[in-house]
């Protein structure tokens, strides 16, 4: 009789351990917590990325809207246009950016575009042809073209690239007050 109350008792435990569910609140978010940190932490830094990416692309359309608008620039001017086209990046970092202007020729015969003058962190050399689209290929026109480059490093990298991603746009315009615009006192239209 000892034998079967033992197992009646046993029996009476097991089910009274299965009826109890008052850790099972506790151990469901013990495993959902760490996945909503990392989709909390991964929105954040999406949208992070997004702002930065935005920020790229209207800095490379100043750089070159800024150049286009004059008749002639100097390396003072180019200063001015750098400076204040990386005030568009606040409240992120300046560090890693890289800007560039370049001024481009379209050739009547060749229809390709070649540098006239280039300034800012990766120069390009003169008389180097850049691909340009197909739409803006005018004969004998100018080009004021610009590219910025951004490594955008997160601030949690366990959620995104923990090495950064490369954010970049590239901005065409015409100068708009002469035929081109002179870089003083290297080149001439």
């Amino acid at each position: 009789m000892q034998g079967r109350n033992l197992k009646d008792r046993l029996l009476c435990r097991f089910g009274a351990f299965r009826a109890d569910k008052s850790g099972v609140a506790a151990t469901e978010f013990a495993f959902i917590v760490p996945l909503m940190l990392v989709m909390f932490f991964g929105t954040v830094e999406f949208c992070s990325a997004i702002a930065v990416d935005r920020k790229v692309t209207l800095m490379a359309r100043t750089l070159s809207d800024l150049t286009s608008q004059s008749t002639t620039v100097g390396d003072s001017d180019m200063s001015n246009f750098f400076a204040a086209s990386t005030g568009i990046m606040y409240p992120y970092a300046t560090s890693p950016v890289n800007a560039t202007i370049t001024e481009l020729y379209v050739d009547p015969t060749s229809k390709q575009a070649t540098v006239v003058w280039s300034k800012g962190s990766a120069v390009r050399a003169v008389g180097t042809t850049v691909g340009v689209p197909a739409d803006l290929l005018v004969s004998g026109t100018y080009l004021i073209f610009s590219e910025v480059t951004y490594q955008y490093v997160p601030t949690i990298g366990y959620v995104m690239a923990k090495t950064g991603i490369n954010l970049g746009d590239v901005a065409y315009t015409r100068p708009r007050q002469s035929t081109c615009v002179y870089y003083s006192p290297k080149t001439s239209c």
